[in-house]
């Protein structure tokens, strides 16, 4: 039985927050809904440029009728509501978490994130991987309640390593998004399964 449930699906979001011009992250966004879906996960992607949410004023949690709220927000809702897992695809920005990206998960709130794991996916086209960004999404993601598994997969001169249609350029990208993924789905299916037995505080 056990060796079922782990080879079962997941349901994932995908989250993507870098919006700036020319914008190397669609091509790991891609990448890793590719690399999930062969895993026999559904993936859900929330791309906060293509959603183009203003900066924040008013979140989702502010309406009294939460129905009378944008039709897009209360889709994303219910995404990451049914989501067992979550994937966080960020750049680095001056050294820091993308504006977008924080933006995105503030309509939300955090109760809906919470007992459920994250993966950091970071990116630069420089040497260090966007590494400094993911520290700050270490602190971030555990605020939210879905705190992050220990691997991070970074990837220095991700121009150099994926095609600009998400195809890795060399043989590390596949084991690099493995090992994160392995420690994801364990996570996502033990958090699961207690989810499902003991329900949440």
């Amino acid at each position: 039985m056990a060796a079922n449930s782990a080879k079962s699906g997941l349901k994932v979001v995908l989250f993507l927050g870098t919006c700036r011009e020319g914008r190397l992250g669609i091509r790991i966004a891609n990448f890793m809904i590719d690399q999930l879906k062969k895993k026999g996960h559904e993936v859900e992607f929330l791309d906060a440029l293509e959603m183009n949410l203003p900066i924040l004023t008013k979140p989702l949690h502010f309406y009294k009728d939460q129905s009378q709220a944008p039709d897009m927000l209360q889709k994303a809702r219910n995404k990451i509501v049914a989501a067992d897992a979550y994937v966080v695809v960020s750049g680095e920005y001056n050294h820091s978490i993308p504006p977008g990206l924080a933006n995105l998960f503030d309509y939300f709130p955090a109760s809906i994130f919470s007992y459920k794991p994250s993966g950091i996916v970071c990116y630069s086209p420089g040497q260090y991987g966007g590494m400094r960004s993911a520290m700050q999404l270490r602190s971030f993601l555990g605020e939210m309640g879905c705190i992050s598994v220990s691997n991070i997969f970074g990837i220095p001169r991700a121009h150099e390593a994926i095609s600009e249609e998400g195809r890795p350029l060399n043989e590390h990208m596949e084991k690099g998004a493995g090992r994160l993924l392995a420690q994801l789905e364990w996570m996502a299916h033990a958090m699961k399964n207690h989810r499902d037995k003991c329900g949440t505080p």
